[in-house]
């Protein structure tokens, strides 16, 4: 089984637990390495997720995989929160960050900023200045979500 096929059904499995846990799986990493190979589950869930979030899914995850044996020697699972300023690299990544914030970097060195409000398979849709902008994902080099903080204001 080569690591694609490997992933998919680890995601297969691990998705139902996390949606038990009230989370929604962002990006998955599979490492095949030796001595320990690697398993990083990023995920998101409505207000952010927490540290206590992480461990119980994490708990449950690695039981879960155990039994379902899909994973042959030794290995380090990692569950975490994908980042305030994540890089966008799959199209479930996409469809997660529809309606945050990004910046996108275009082939020409080109930044765009402004809010994704559509993903399609020719292209990414952002919202910016009161308008609607249309980036070919041919000509899109790199994503990433763009950290947004609510700072607090002075009185």
């Amino acid at each position: 089984m080569d690591d694609v096929e490997r992933a998919d059904q680890i995601e297969e499995v691990v998705t139902p637990v996390l949606r038990d846990h009230g989370l929604q799986l962002v990006d998955l990493e599979w490492r095949a390495l030796r001595p320990r190979s690697v398993l990083r589950l990023f995920v998101d869930k409505p207000g952010g997720v927490g540290i206590g979030d992480c461990e119980r899914a994490s708990r449950e995850i690695g039981d879960v995989l155990d039994a379902a044996a899909l994973i042959e020697g030794t290995y380090d699972l990692e569950v975490s929160s994908p980042g305030l300023d994540r890089q966008l690299r799959k199209d479930r990544e996409f469809r997660w960050a529809v309606g945050r914030r990004v910046r996108c970097w275009l082939a020409g060195g080109e930044e765009v900023r402004g809010r994704l409000a559509a993903v399609e398979p020719d292209r990414l849709v952002l919202e910016r200045d009161g308008g609607r902008v249309e980036l070919p994902r041919g000509v899109l080099t790199k994503a990433r979500l763009e950290a947004e903080v609510p700072w607090p204001r002075k009185a």
